[in-house]
């Protein structure tokens, strides 16, 4: 089942042939992780969508509340079969139908979607996980990057570079050759005490778990967060390398090239993630 626009119906035959997130890219996602009856991180998801919104000057409907969409959220999960103590909700928005690339209407339809995970919270993956460059393509640097859009086909060029050369994950830069983000997820290193992270300026995802970093790195004085352009020389020179996103948590990378890492850090880290989502 899906919610369309907050009607719950199969998930066949809803797309419009004038779909203007199919025609022209002209939508927006939020990924959220729901665990154990809990919207992990949800005001900042809300108010990254609202954000993004009115950055793509989207009319946002006077009910779309907090409120609204967390109800709309639990509508839809309250219809899956299949019960489970975690799942992925995709919530997608995009412009009312009409118009070529000016739209006719503002205003915006929206979707949700849901799909089970395995466990209620965040565990280390400690599989190996290998990561390579990926160069055919850069991501453009600067701010609309930063949004959750339907524009992804450089995510899903390098994940297909990825499988065919059996890594787990690839590495983007930005137009000025610096390191941006994973396919899937914000890009962490670890030299020492010193963690780094590229700067929004630089084209990468503005991540809800990036924020929640950001926090739990507050609160640790043994620690220095630099925000800071990031060259790919560095990556073989630092300790660990670690991804973040809402689903996974924290994927620390095993392998670049000729470097082998640790992940001490990233397994701190994720305590500290876990204690936190359950506090809210």
């Amino acid at each position: 089942m899906i919610n369309l626009n907050g009607t719950l119906q199969p998930n066949t035959q809803i797309l419009e042939a004038d779909n203007r997130g199919l025609a022209y890219g002209d939508a927006l996602f939020e990924t959220i992780r729901v665990s154990a009856g809990k919207i992990l991180f949800w005001e900042d998801h809300y108010f990254r969508l609202m954000a993004s919104m009115r950055m793509l000057r989207m009319e946002i409907p006077m009910t779309f509340t907090m409120e609204y969409l967390e109800a709309e959220i639990f509508k839809t999960l309250s219809a899956v079969e299949d019960t489970a103590a975690a799942y992925r909700v995709k919530v997608q928005v995009w412009r009312k139908p009409g118009g070529t690339y000016t739209p006719r209407d503002r205003g915006v339809h929206f979707m949700i979607t849901c799909q089970t995970l395995k466990t209620p919270f965040y565990s280390l993956n400690k599989a190996p996980y290998e990561v390579e460059l990926f160069k055919d393509y850069y991501l453009p640097s600067g701010m609309l990057s930063t949004l959750k859009t339907n524009n992804k086909i450089i995510n899903v060029l390098g994940s297909i570079y990825a499988e065919e050369n059996e890594y787990q994950n690839c590495l983007l830069l930005n137009e000025k050759k610096e390191m941006v983000e994973a396919l899937n997820g914000n890009l962490f290193l670890v030299d020492g005490y010193k963690i780094k992270t590229p700067p929004l300026e630089s084209g990468c995802l503005n991540g809800i778990l990036r924020k929640q970093i950001f926090a739990i790195l507050a609160k640790m004085p043994d620690y220095i967060l630099e925000e800071a352009t990031v060259s790919p020389f560095e990556l073989q020179k630092v300790d660990e390398l670690f991804i973040t996103n809402t689903i996974v948590g924290i994927q620390p990378i095993t392998k670049y090239r000729k470097k082998e890492y640790t992940s001490e850090v990233a397994q701190e880290l994720l305590g500290k993630l876990n204690a936190k989502a359950r506090l809210g």
